[in-house]
C-alpha cells in the first residue's frame, strides 16, 4: 500500500506545486494588503452595500478582523477552487488508468485491490493535506504577517475543516467514478453539486425557508476562517465521518468491479434495448 502511496504522490507532484504554488502567492498578496484594509471605515463601507450582499457573504462584517478578513478572501471560497482540485483527483484516482487501458496492467503485479485502492486514497488526502500548508505558508512566512496577530497554530487551524470539506467532495467524485460509466461525469456531477451547496449556503442567509435544507448540507458545517476562534470538533468528525463512509463504499465497488482495458463504461442499456428491439421486430 505504501508503494503505490509513493507512486500515486509523484504522479501528483505537478498538481501539488502548481495548486500550492499558485495559492501562496495570492496569500502573499493578501496578507500584504490587511494593514490597509483596517484603515478603512468599515460602518461607512458597509452601509453602501446592498443588505443582499451582506448577507450572502456574512464574514465581509468582520473585514477588519484577522477571522473575518481570511474568511472573506480566502477560506469563504476556497471550497470551490480547492474542490475543483479534490474532486478531479478524486474522481481519477482509479478510473483515469483504467479508461487509458493501464489498470489492468498494474492489477496483474502483485498488487491487491484493497493496497491499491488505499494507497490511492491515502494520496488524495496527502495532496490536499500539502497543498492547503504551502498555500498558508503565504498567510505565515511573510513580515506583515505580524499585522494579524496570529500564532502559526491558529494561521494553521481553518486548514483542518478546509481538508475535511475538501475529502468529503472528493470521496464523493471516487464513489461516483466506481458507479457511474466515466470519470468525467463522476467529476462533473460532484462539481456541480458543490457549487449548488456553496450557493445554497449563502442564499439560505438572505432566506429563512431555505435553512432547514442547508442543515443537510456539508458546507453547513464548514466554519472557514472563524475556526481560528477554536474548531468545531463534532462538526468535523461528522465530515471525516462522511467521507470515510463513502471511501468504504468505493472500495467495495472497486472489489467488484470488473476492469476494463480501456474507453469508458456504458450504462448497461445496449443489452437490454437490443433484445426489446429483436422481439419488436417482425418475424
Amino acid at each position: 500500500m505504501f508503494t503505490e502511496l509513493r507512486f500515486a504522490l509523484g504522479r501528483l507532484r505537478g498538481r501539488i506545486l502548481g495548486w500550492g504554488i499558485g495559492l501562496a502567492t495570492y496569500s502573499v498578496l493578501m496578507v500584504s494588503l490587511f494593514e490597509d484594509v483596517t484603515q478603512i471605515d468599515f460602518q461607512a463601507l458597509l452601509e453602501t452595500y446592498p443588505k443582499e450582499m451582506l448577507a450572502f457573504f456574512g464574514g465581509i462584517a468582520e473585514l477588519g478582523t484577522a477571522p473575518g478578513y481570511l474568511d472573506t478572501y480566502y477560506f469563504n471560497y476556497m471550497t470551490l477552487i480547492i474542490g475543483i482540485l479534490a474532486i478531479g483527483v478524486g474522481a481519477g484516482l482509479l478510473v483515469n488508468d483504467e479508461e487509458q487501458g493501464i489498470l489492468d496492467l498494474l492489477l496483474a503485479h502483485p498488487i491487491g485491490r484493497t493496497a491499491l485502492f488505499w494507497g490511492r486514497y491515502l494520496s488524495l488526502g496527502l495532496c490536499l493535506a500539502i497543498v492547503l500548508v504551502i498555500g498558508q505558508l503565504g498567510w505565515m512566512l511573510p513580515p506583515q504577517s505580524a499585522n494579524l496577530g496570529l500564532t502559526w497554530v491558529e494561521f494553521l487551524m481553518p486548514c483542518l475543516p478546509l481538508w475535511a470539506v475538501l475529502m468529503l467532495f472528493g470521496s464523493l467524485a471516487l464513489l461516483l467514478s466506481m458507479a457511474l460509466p466515466s470519470g468525467r461525469l463522476a467529476s462533473a456531477i460532484s462539481g456541480g453539486l458543490l457549487v449548488a451547496n456553496y450557493l445554497l449556503v449563502g442564499l439560505a442567509n438572505m432566506n429563512e425557508n431555505l435553512r432547514r435544507v442547508v442543515e443537510l448540507t456539508p458546507l453547513k458545517y464548514y466554519q472557514g476562517g472563524y475556526a481560528i476562534r477554536g474548531i468545531e470538533w463534532s462538526w468535523l468528525a461528522g465530515l471525516l465521518a462522511a467521507s470515510a463512509i463513502m471511501a468504504l463504499a468505493a472500495w467495495a465497488l472497486f472489489l467488484r468491479r470488473d476492469i476494463r482495458v480501456g474507453g469508458e463504461h456504458e450504462w448497461g442499456l445496449a443489452g437490454p434495448l437490443r433484445r426489446l428491439t429483436h422481439r419488436a421486430q417482425p418475424q
